[in-house]
């Protein structure tokens, strides 16, 4: 997306997961929360596959990974982990077209990035494939085609829609700062440079081609420039972990063209307040950095936190109608 022609998002969403396991119920609640920018949810609490790091390794192209007792490790073939991935994958995308019969509207699909998926998937020595460079470009190049393969099967799935894919990055900043444990624990793995950094996530971003990229982080210190940089046309994050440090980058960032994915709306089980005052935080920071506030509602989407799967079902379902009326409030009331 050029900086020129920034791209406008509907004023609310989910992030990408859901507590349950019945696929029906979260495309039913996704597309019934959000009429104008539902969500294909991943629902984790089915086990290892449905997570989002499984749900992911489902997807990469002449690579394979199976759950050991460290976690996920790439191996030379398919096994059942794999096919058990795709085959919820599958299961969600079904439900997804059931409840998206003549939808024209935004659509997201959420994955994991590069820099995230190489900290969680092991080679076969044990150790991250974080830890040899050469992996990591081969695991950037498998991710980038496997999601090029996804955005075609959502497109003819759903021929209306217009897909946005989030790109899934909570490993990012500790890829950047070298806080990357080793396989021991004992040592951390060097901080990969902010270059090479860049340079894959630009690679996967741009197999969207035709359509925006959101990357999520829910870390402190999202790296909004390097983002931006990189091809971003949205930047998703936890509105509660921002500092007054972030605010010349936030700045720059809006200028520039580039969205907020604000999480406001708290991920787990907790009584929310009123709409307006999830937003309040919003309005201030647009005060605070001297931004128009005509701007703000089309600069801004509202989404919860992460962390909804692990939430009951009836509060992920209040959680996601409180981010539509949180975004509502912040259309009528800018100021």
């Amino acid at each position: 997306m050029s900086e020129n022609s920034p791209f406008t998002f509907a004023p609310a969403t989910g992030v990408g997961s859901l507590p349950g396991g019945d696929a029906r119920e979260a495309a039913k609640t996704s597309t019934g929360s959000f009429e104008d920018f539902p969500f294909l949810a991943e629902l984790p609490a089915r086990g290892p596959g449905a997570d989002m790091i499984g749900r992911t390794a489902g997807m990469l192209v002449e690579m394979y990974a199976r759950v050991e007792p460290s976690g996920w490790r790439l191996g030379d073939r398919p096994g059942r982990d794999t096919k058990r991935a795709r085959s919820w994958l599958g299961e969600d995308l079904d439900s997804l077209e059931e409840f998206t019969q003549g939808y024209e509207g935004q659509l997201k699909v959420q994955a994991v990035g590069p820099w995230t998926l190489a900290t969680a998937l092991e080679l076969r020595n044990g150790e991250s494939v974080l830890s040899d460079a050469g992996a990591c470009r081969d695991l950037a190049g498998s991710l980038a085609e496997g999601l090029r393969e996804h955005l075609a099967e959502v497109r003819r799935r759903v021929p209306g829609a217009q897909l946005v894919l989030q790109l899934d990055e909570p490993s990012l900043i500790a890829v950047l700062r070298g806080h990357v444990k080793t396989a021991s624990g004992y040592r951390t793995h060097r901080a990969v440079d902010r270059q090479l950094v860049e340079s894959a996530l630009r690679d996967v971003v741009g197999v969207h081609g035709e359509g925006p990229v959101v990357v999520h982080s829910c870390a402190p210190d999202v790296p909004f420039a390097l983002l931006r940089r990189a091809g971003a046309a949205a930047v998703s994050f936890d509105f509660s972990l921002l500092t007054e440090r972030d605010d010349d980058a936030i700045g720059e960032a809006v200028e520039g063209g580039t969205r907020l994915f604000a999480g406001v709306v708290p991920g787990t089980d907790t009584a929310l307040s009123d709409p307006a005052g999830s937003v309040m935080g919003v309005r201030t920071l647009w005060r605070r950095l001297g931004l128009h506030p005509g701007l703000l509602a089309e600069a801004v989407t509202v989404t919860p936190t992460c962390g909804l799967a692990g939430a009951s079902p009836e509060y992920a379902r209040r959680a996601l109608a409180h981010c539509v009326q949180a975004a509502r409030s912040l259309a009528d009331n800018p100021e």
